[in-house]
């Protein structure tokens, strides 16, 4: 499950709140929230490196020399939706992207596998927590995500774009995926230090956010892993399979009532789940009912907070009045975190217009501001987000595009590496041809 942590950031806003447009028709609202959020990327993207900062204030007393390698995966996917909509010259995006790499090939890295965070001016490792100072396999399987989504996009025969395919290709091939397998073992691990060694110890076990880095640690061209590391570690958890009805809404995998809904994004912001099966789901079953169950949830309101309702929903790892947690139906602290309903759009496209509305129309400059919409917002404590997240931004602009014009969905998808990954790991789908 994804790493926790209490961060008592500064909470200090980059820009003051703006006043929304009134009377802007849905296609006008979508085209603005992606066009806005999108400048957290670009124009918030960190000088020197062009990496995506980890949050907009600063996290840690580390200031704002804070790139995160996941947050940047999911920028670069930000960037082809900028370039493929004109918000961005596509000569400009490439520039932008060979930036990133040119920096990430000198960058700290593990075996090829990417920390967490980085400094942004230096390529340094910046700790993520004590041991937690080397290799991240699941961050850097966000980066990827979007690495190779732009190597599907930037396909011309251009000197730059010839160029950054080399780089990305070169990165891809370097990384030691099958590394994390601990000398060969049924087992994937999350982290490796050259400092700790695996004494994080942390199994990538049962349903998450990390089925993404299982398809690519099976599609390496060069240091893939077996189809029985998934079966034998991922699928054998008392958190896989579920089964059981919340709200009258049966949910396939996961933890009861589903878990935070960032386990619905951030692995499919490429990776496209209509018809994606295997022996163990139907994965756009599985990601239609974490959302409905969540929605109704808010739609309910077991706990009577203020301001839940059809209109108003999503609970979702984010900053709240007390730090950060991930909030779900289990685990409800009163706050709503934007990202949940709207990088759901694909999955409940009238619900999440709905909260789309109430954000930007009825909560409005409390919350819409120079990046988008802030993290998060509590009515119960009258708590409304001034910070900005890259994992929160991000997927709201790449999974409005999925839903709009399934564009990330066709690059990844089309990568022929992934889909020998998918089958090698027997999974179904419309992409895939045996």
């Amino acid at each position: 499950m994804k790493k926790l942590v209490l961060i008592l950031a500064f909470c200090v806003p980059v820009a003051a709140m703006a006043q929304p447009k009134k009377g802007l028709s849905d296609t006008a609202l979508l085209d603005l929230v992606q066009k806005q959020t999108f400048k957290y990327f670009w124009d918030f993207g960190h000088p020197v490196s062009g990496l995506s900062r980890e949050r907009s204030n600063e996290s840690f007393n580390y200031g704002h020399e804070v790139v995160t390698t996941g947050g940047t995966g999911f920028g670069i996917m930000a960037v082809i939706v900028a370039a493929n909509r004109g918000w961005v010259k596509r000569e400009e995006a490439v520039k932008r992207l060979l930036k990133m790499t040119d920096f990430l090939s000198k960058a700290d890295s593990y075996h090829g596998v990417f920390p967490h965070w980085l400094n942004g001016a230096t390529g340094k490792t910046i700790p993520f927590s004590r041991k937690d100072d080397g290799g991240d396999l699941v961050e850097t399987s966000f980066l990827f995500q979007g690495l190779l989504c732009a190597r599907q996009y930037f396909t011309a025969n251009t000197p730059d774009e010839n160029r950054l395919r080399n780089q990305i290709n070169w990165l891809w091939e370097g990384v030691e995926w099958n590394w994390h397998t601990r000398g060969g073992m049924d087992l994937l691990y999350w982290h490796w230090s050259p400092n700790n060694g695996w004494s994080m110890n942390f199994e990538l076990r049962g349903w998450n956010e990390t089925l993404i880095t299982y398809i690519l640690a099976a599609s390496s061209p060069s240091y893939g892993i077996d189809a029985k590391v998934y079966h034998n570690c991922f699928a054998q958890s008392n958190h896989f399979k579920n089964g059981k009805s919340f709200y009258g809404i049966t949910l396939p995998l996961g933890f009861d009532y589903g878990g935070p809904m960032f386990f619905a994004h951030y692995s499919f912001l490429g990776l496209d789940p209509r018809d994606l099966k295997d022996r163990y789901a139907n994965y756009w079953e599985q990601n239609r009912n974490h959302t409905l169950i969540n929605y109704e949830h808010c739609v309910r309101n077991p706990n009577h907070f203020k301001g839940y309702s059809a209109s108003c929903w999503g609970l979702t790892a984010s900053d709240n009045y007390e730090g950060y947690n991930a909030h779900s139906p289990d685990n409800d602290l009163g706050v709503i975190t934007p990202t949940a309903a709207l990088s759901s759009f694909p999955y409940t496209p009238e619900q999440s217009m709905r909260a789309a509305r109430y954000f930007y129309d009825t909560v409005g400059s409390k919350l819409w501001g120079e990046y988008g919409f802030a993290d998060a917002f509590s009515e119960q404590n009258n708590w409304y987000a001034s910070s900005y997240l890259a994992i929160d931004q991000g997927p709201e602009i790449v999974m409005i595009e999925n839903y709009r014009t399934g564009l990330l969905w066709k690059l990844f998808m089309s990568c022929p590496e992934v889909q020998h990954g998918l089958n090698k790991l027997d999974f179904t789908s419309p992409w895939l041809t045996k």
